[in-house]
């Protein structure tokens, strides 16, 4: 059994060397850097990886077409590098048709992140020449921008009316206390005006008997 799948494997690699050109027709370039993005942790690039690769497209394929039954076979890579670059084209199932560039490149935008993750990479350290990364959806906020303009208007409305409502009722109560302080400055006026009055009445006996030694 593990023979017959080998078997088809290396007919599919053959026959998609007449399809898979760098350049031509439907052909894709991806270009892998996996030492930038991991450092020492990078892992090296082998059959297994190209396996992994095939089998992630063949899933963005699946799930962009609704199921259509694409499997590793139907992804043919060629003019693979030792830098982890190569070319590639897709396949109908069950056919050698080769499926058309924008619906590979779809399929590729809209499983970008799990093509991704699958090799722990990024948009730009996994790069497909020709697909650019989909900008991410701009963040609609909870609350509606309208509805907090609304609210900043109507918070200062309020605080106008409540300062309109509170600055006569301030003033008087200012008005009633200056009013207090001059009727007690008032009444410490007389006081003090009506004791002076009594000190100049009060008869002083002896400037009077100086003046009667005097006459004698």
């Amino acid at each position: 059994m593990l023979e017959k799948i080998l078997l088809l494997l290396s007919l599919s690699l053959s026959v998609a060397e007449g399809l898979c050109k760098p350049g031509v027709g439907e052909a894709y370039k991806v270009r892998f850097s996996i030492k930038t993005a991991l450092g020492d942790q990078a892992y090296p690039w082998n059959k297994n990886e190209m396996f992994l690769f095939r089998a992630a497209l063949a899933f963005a394929m699946r799930d962009f077409t609704n199921g259509e039954e694409f499997g590793v076979s139907d992804i043919h890579p060629c003019n693979e590098t030792q830098r982890v670059s190569f070319w590639f084209v897709v396949t109908r199932p069950k056919t050698m048709d080769l499926v058309d560039k924008g619906t590979v490149e779809m399929a590729i935008k809209k499983s970008r992140n799990r093509i991704n993750g699958a090799f722990l990479l990024t948009d730009k350290t996994l790069e497909f020449d020709g697909i650019y990364p989909t900008l991410a959806a701009p963040v609609s906020p909870d609350t509606p921008p309208w509805l907090i303009v609304f609210g900043v208007v109507m918070g200062a409305v309020s605080v106008g009316i409540i300062a309109l409502l509170v600055y006569p009722l301030v003033q008087r109560k200012l008005k009633k206390n200056m009013d207090a302080d001059d009727e007690d400055s008032d009444e410490e006026t007389g006081v003090k005006t009506a004791e002076n009055g009594a000190n100049d009445g009060i008869y002083n006996s002896t400037f009077s008997d100086d003046e009667r030694f005097t006459q004698m």
